[in-house]
């Protein structure tokens, strides 16, 4: 079918569609293309017509445009784009194919989870007239300080999928809307969406051997645009843009902020033999990292780079992020294997990145929360020494690892754990203060909080790589049997140390992260790499949670309990007149290689009050020698790990004073304490 359109020249910027009296003004940059044809398609994806471009009327500099008056929205398009096919040169132009505007606000695929979206050599977009149609209802975003966050990282299928969540949109972003209440009552105040820009789920070309059937890309860490929602995330495509603003609105009336984890270091297309959907076929000279050869960097691990600190590269970036905060009213981003934004064309390490230091000084930016996952797949290790200009935060891998080493009992690691649980002043302090550190023990990557405790191994056999993929070195200890097991007594001592780790991560100075699903003991066998599974190993078992109750109790009152008390997240770091540390001796800590005992004092000068912390990572009891509570107080007992559910944690205004000076603590178990007036 062929139509009739009236074209104008257009105008150059801004990039994209962008909606004008009467019609849409069409932008493209291709430095290389030799020409260039919009191609347009009805609502129901019919053909309407090829429209070239005159390179003499519709080219300024390297950008392509024309005007279309009187286009509707809701038609879909996309680009051919004719030029040299000189993979050398990074250049892949095919005019057989149809790609994918960059800055597309929809891409034009449906909403059925592992349906094949992208398999054809014709991938368009939607053109979104939505915009201005949604009611915010005079949404502000909450602007929580970054100090005070309690973030919960989310994968938004994975939230609501399982049957038992008994929502009416599973799923979807509308799915999370009806969970609200209960992130309310766990405590959390901020969710981490894992990826969702829309990316291709069935890009996994791996099959379970168990069940012979087709692997996914689950998670979503496969990029196909940077500004369009994940379509499978919503009841319909068309309503997915209102659906995302949907939740986020009813989050902020709730006092919830929401932070993206967004995949700007590589995208979907693979490498030389990776399919072209968008940026390949049309500047990918531009868009990707490539060796002087010709062939794609890969610090990713995914087959390609982004090429984040070419000028191009820098600019899609920087409106991607505006877009999804003045737009989609979005909270802050973390950026996943951050470290490659701070590499040159050529792969190198950068003192100065400019993309980094604009986004840490973008003025409309200046409220939103930047957060680094300070490391890459090449072997660029940054955390601590991530470029922040003051503003970054970080996801702190070394207080993961610490925390995990000392509280299943290493040797040599009680000055870490210390230090982590004070806010990792090593790291920090030299321009940043403990709460950009983001502190967690688990996240999507690796064991959940029960494995850690289950698992000495990972088991990824059901992964169909053989189990040669996920990380060798988790840091883990199964408490005496691997996986699943009946013994009583191992059994008791793994609710001890899920109890434990996540003390630990509530009473450190820093921002805590939990996963989604560690708050009633989420299994995943042992598999440290679940991104290609959608089924119950990475859907959130609301079934488990009804029967798991006791754990849940624990969490959040943890979680209650650090947000009563500022002085568990602090805006400085802690000094000598802040805390005192004791070994089973009052002030006389054990620093030995061997040592698997520490316990400390935190003083609260404002409210009048002391906490004692106590942590026994060792094999047999601790007889401990309390310190004197402060002057007309006495210690209350808060929280005993080794205790069952529901003496495990005590409520303030029912925990009792404790009488004598001494207290047996029991192995692997930690101790809370509060001074209060007798």
């Amino acid at each position: 079918m062929q139509a009739n359109f009236q074209t104008l020249k257009g105008t150059p910027l801004p990039y994209g569609v962008t909606k004008i009296d009467g019609g849409y003004n069409f932008s493209l940059f291709s430095k290389h293309a030799l020409s260039v044809t919009l191609v347009l398609f009805d609502e129901k994806n019919n053909h309407l017509i090829d429209i070239a471009l005159d390179p003499k009327l519709n080219k300024t500099g390297d950008l392509w445009h024309i005007i279309i008056p009187n286009l509707s929205p809701n038609f879909r398009y996309g680009y051919r784009l004719e030029g040299p096919f000189e993979p050398s040169k990074g250049l892949y132009f095919d005019p057989k194919k149809v790609v994918i505007d960059p800055f597309a606000k929809l891409v034009a695929t449906d909403t059925e989870f592992g349906k094949a979206h992208y398999h054809s050599n014709t991938h368009t977009a939607i053109i979104d007239g939505s915009a201005s149609l949604f009611n915010w209802e005079e949404d502000t975003f909450p602007r929580i300080p970054l100090k005070n966050l309690i973030i919960y990282e989310m994968h938004v299928r994975g939230f609501t999928q399982d049957a038992t969540s008994e929502v009416k949109n599973p799923g979807t972003f509308l799915g999370i809307i009806e969970k609200i209440p209960y992130l309310k009552e766990l405590g959390i105040n901020a969710i981490e969406l894992m990826p969702i820009f829309e990316f291709d789920e069935n890009d996994n070309t791996h099959t379970n051997p168990s069940t012979q059937k087709p692997l996914h890309n689950y998670w979503g860490y496969s990029t196909v645009n940077f500004f369009s929602p994940m379509n499978r995330y919503g009841t319909e495509t068309a309503l997915v843009i209102k659906e995302f603003k949907t939740l986020v609105r009813e989050l902020h009336k709730n006092g919830i902020e929401v932070i993206l984890d967004v995949v700007y270091n590589h995208t979907a297309e693979g490498n030389e033999k990776g399919p072209t959907l968008s940026f390949k076929g049309i500047a990918g000279d531009a868009y990707y990292m490539l060796t002087p050869e010709g062939h794609y960097h890969n610090f990713s691990g995914c087959g390609n780079t982004m090429n984040a600190n070419h000028p191009i590269v820098r600019e899609l970036i920087k409106k991607s992020l505006h877009y999804w905060v003045e737009e989609m009213h979005v909270d802050g981003f973390r950026f996943d294997l951050a470290s490659i934004l701070t590499r040159a064309e050529d792969g190198s390490p950068l003192k100065n990145p400019p993309l980094v230091e604009e986004l840490a000084k973008d003025p409309l930016l200046a409220d939103t929360k930047l957060i680094a996952e300070a490391w890459d797949a090449g072997g660029l290790y940054q955390v601590g020494s991530f470029p922040s200009w003051g503003v970054w935060a970080e996801w702190n891998g070394k207080f993961r690892d610490d925390i995990r080493d000392f509280l299943k009992g290493t040797d040599g690691a009680i000055g870490g754990f210390a230090t982590r649980l004070c806010g990792s002043e090593d790291l920090y302090s030299e321009e940043r203060l403990p709460y950009h550190s983001i502190n967690f023990i688990t996240s999507h990557d690796g064991f959940t909080l029960k494995d850690l405790v289950s698992y000495n191994e990972k088991h990824n056999e059901d992964n169909g790589e053989g189990n040669r993929d996920g990380d060798t070195h988790n840091r883990s200890w199964n408490c005496g049997h691997e996986g699943e097991t009946l013994v009583k007594k191992t059994l008791t001592l793994r609710k001890r140390q899920i109890r434990n780790f996540f003390m630990a991560l509530m009473i450190s100075q820093g921002v805590p992260m939990l996963l989604m699903g560690d708050e009633y003991g989420h299994t995943k066998r042992g598999n440290n790499n679940s991104w290609c599974h959608d089924g119950p190993i990475n859907w959130f078992g609301w079934d488990k949670l009804k029967i798991n109750k006791d754990f849940f109790k624990f969490c959040k009152s943890m979680i209650a309990f650090r947000k009563k008390h500022p002085i568990l997240y602090r805006s400085r770091f802690l000094t000598t007149q802040d805390i005192t540390w004791h070994g089973k001796i009052p002030s006389k800590p054990d620093w030995g290689n061997k040592s698997r005992f520490l316990a400390f004092t935190l003083v609260d000068p404002i409210d009048e009050y002391d906490l004692y912390v106590a942590f026994n990572a060792g094999y047999e009891s601790a007889l401990i020698n309390l310190p004197s509570p402060r002057k007309g107080q006495n210690w209350t007992l808060i929280v005993d790990t080794s205790r069952a559910s529901p003496d495990d944690f005590i409520e303030e205004e029912k925990a009792m004073p404790l009488i004598k000076a001494q207290h047996r603590l029991p192995p692997h178990s930690s101790l809370l304490l509060k001074s209060k007036p007798f």
